[in-house]
């Protein structure tokens, strides 16, 4: 007899497979990121074909044959439909699923990356907030939830509390005077005072209240320009989604 698991998860990667089956990238509460076979998924009538789709949140009932986990069953709970109604927002939402799968292990449980991700969702999809403003919290929470944690609290040269001109080193993680940074051997980013103070909370602020907070349009872009220079510099790799997200912002 085959025993069935059941455990919410969103989907961060669907291929087409076969003539009507998908290969699912998940990210569920219980197993962490897990690949799944959706067989059908790709029929009409289809009775899970809405929970095997792209950003689709949803209560999976899954069993598990030899090395590979199979979608038994779906029940939908949140499909975010205003990001699938704007390519803009959706294009942004599957950067942020590709930036997930590419911190998260395979099949190691990681509540909070979860958690992380569908507030991303919820605050673009119901709460409208910037864009921008999301995306820099989102990445730098998730960066210091995979381990690449930035030392923010103050100059990590001299020590001051409120480093003069700061600026954060993309490559090393750590933010430092103008003048103290001179003997750093990475890449440098310039901070304004609200820009410095938007990377704390995006790093140490209350989760719950992670976008929660607002910055006028120059000290947005340069949040958003930080956030995504120290992403990519840690992760060292691009992101095919981030490339098709700006082109339809340009």
């Amino acid at each position: 007899m085959t025993s069935h698991l059941v455990t919410p998860g969103i989907i961060l990667r669907e291929t087409e497979t076969k003539e009507a089956d998908k290969i699912l990238t998940v990210l569920t509460r219980d197993l962490g990121k897990i690949a799944v076979i959706a067989r059908g998924a790709r029929r009409k009538g289809c009775r899970f074909a809405a929970s095997a789709q792209l950003l689709a949140y949803s209560e999976l009932t899954l069993y598990k044959s030899k090395d590979w986990y199979f979608l038994n069953e779906g029940a939908t709970i949140e499909l975010f439909p205003g990001l699938r109604r704007d390519l803009e927002l959706l294009a942004l939402g599957s950067y942020f699923a590709e930036l997930t799968e590419a911190v998260t292990g395979e099949e190691l449980p990681s509540p909070e990356i979860l958690s992380l991700l569908l507030n991303a969702l919820y605050a673009l999809d119901r709460l409208h907030k910037p864009q921008l403003l999301v995306k820099g919290a989102f990445e730098l929470r998730l960066m210091a939830l995979s381990g690449y944690e930035p030392l923010a609290e103050g100059c990590v040269y001299c020590g001051k509390g409120e480093p003069e001109e700061a600026m954060i080193d993309i490559r090393q993680g750590v933010v430092h005077c103008r003048a103290c940074g001179e003997r750093g051997m990475g890449l440098s980013l310039p901070l304004s005072p609200s820009t410095l103070a938007a990377v704390r909370h995006a790093l140490y602020g209350d989760a719950k209240h992670l976008y929660s907070f607002t910055l006028n349009k120059e000290s947005m872009e340069q949040f958003a320009q930080v956030s995504e220079a120290f992403s990519a510099a840690q992760l060292e790799r691009d992101f095919r989604t981030l490339s098709f997200y700006k082109s339809i912002k340009a």
